[in-house]
Parts: structure tokens; C-alpha cells; sequence
């Protein structure tokens, strides 16, 4: 695995080089964003598992390249639980996130033979590899140079194995005839973000 560590935003060269699709998870200061956390950290893999780091400007959010990556309609996006790294993303790059892949919605809507849907259960189930959580309780806005390896290992391994879990749930969900309305979900996660942004945090469809 090559992790590569950057400052603000990548370079030209790296947007021009991520095609066809990536894999995208972010390390905030907490849960509650945009109210109380911000952004720390944005983490993207390739399809050739290349790892970058960023960590964003904090004075501005200010990052052209990476928004123009995240705004091309050619290239999907692939993450676990994305109504909380679309929401961070949107909200502090000040940009749409467009063409998406969700991996927690997809397991729930179609691994139905158990309720473990978070990405080690993923990881252990499609990649056969067992990855270490314990990071994930961490001050992420500490300057990037000071992270550990252990901690850099863990943020890239929320990225890495998501190519291959989305390639298995879409199987998965082709052969149960659910893609249909794993896709009608997707479309909906843009008013699911704009609720919790709004606090509304609530199941509002619930009795």
C-alpha cells in the first residue's frame, strides 16, 4: 500500500490521474458536523490502490482540484456511510458530491442475513482480511507530519478494500433484483444530508 501524505489540496496531475473511480472517507474533530466538528482529514484511493491523505486548509477549505474530482459526474465516488462523509465534504469544501456508491446501504439492502454492516464485517466477508479499528478514536486535526503510522495505516484502510466490496455487493444486488431501489436510496441520501444539516437527525418517517 502507498500512502501519500498532502497539504491543502492535490495537485493537477492527481486530479487528472483519478479516472473511472475512487475511494473516498474522511477523520473529522467529532460526529456532530456542521454544527459543532470540522473536517480533518479526507482520505482517496484509486482503482490501482494508490492512497492520498489530505489534509485540508482549516483557514479556508479552499481545495479546486479535489473539488473538481468530486463534482465529475465520470467518476463514482465509493464509500461506507457517506451520509456523514458527504455531509462533511459538501459542507466545508462547499461543493456536490455527484455520482456515488454506498457501501453501508448497499449491505444493509441486500446482506440481509445479518445485521454486521459496518466495513471490518465488509473487509473480513469480501477481502478475507482483518483490519484493526482501534484508531478510529483520534485527534485527526493534529498536523498530519505528527500522525502516527498505525494512525495513517488506518485511515488509508477505510479506503483501500472499498473497490472490491463494491464490486461484490453490486453483484449481490443484481442477482436480488434490489439494485433498483438501492439506487432510488442513493438519490434520496441528498435530502438525508440536508436534514442532518438542518438537525433533524430523527427517522421522520417513523410512526
Amino acid at each position: 500500500m502507498k500512502i501519500s501524505k498532502i497539504k491543502g489540496d492535490i495537485t493537477s496531475e492527481i486530479a487528472k490521474s483519478l479516472k473511472l473511480s475512487i475511494a473516498i472517507d474522511t477523520e473529522a474533530t467529532g460526529l456532530q458536523i456542521p454544527q459543532r466538528d470540522k473536517l480533518s482529514l479526507i482520505q482517496i484511493c484509486d482503482i490501482k490502490g494508490n492512497v492520498f491523505i489530505i489534509q485540508p486548509d482549516k483557514n479556508n477549505f479552499n481545495a479546486p482540484n479535489l473539488v473538481s474530482v468530486l463534482e465529475n459526474e465520470k467518476i463514482l465516488k465509493i464509500g461506507h456511510f457517506l451520509r456523514f462523509d458527504k455531509n462533511a465534504l459538501e459542507f466545508f469544501l462547499k461543493c456536490k458530491i455527484k455520482n456515488i456508491f454506498d457501501t453501508k446501504i448497499a449491505s444493509k439492502i441486500v446482506r440481509t442475513y445479518t445485521d454486521a454492516h459496518g466495513l471490518k464485517n465488509l473487509v473480513q466477508e469480501f477481502c478475507n482480511k482483518s483490519i484493526d479499528k482501534r484508531f478510529g478514536s483520534s485527534d485527526w486535526n493534529k498536523d498530519i507530519n505528527d500522525l502516527s503510522d498505525k494512525q495513517l495505516e488506518y485511515a488509508a484502510n477505510d479506503v483501500i478494500y472499498l473497490h472490491k466490496i463494491k464490486e461484490e455487493l453490486e453483484k449481490m444486488l443484481v442477482r436480488e433484483k434490489r439494485i433498483d431501489i438501492f439506487n432510488k436510496c442513493l438519490d434520496f441520501l441528498d435530502t438525508r444530508v440536508e436534514l442532518d444539516q438542518k438537525g433533524f437527525k430523527e427517522d421522520i418517517f417513523e410512526h
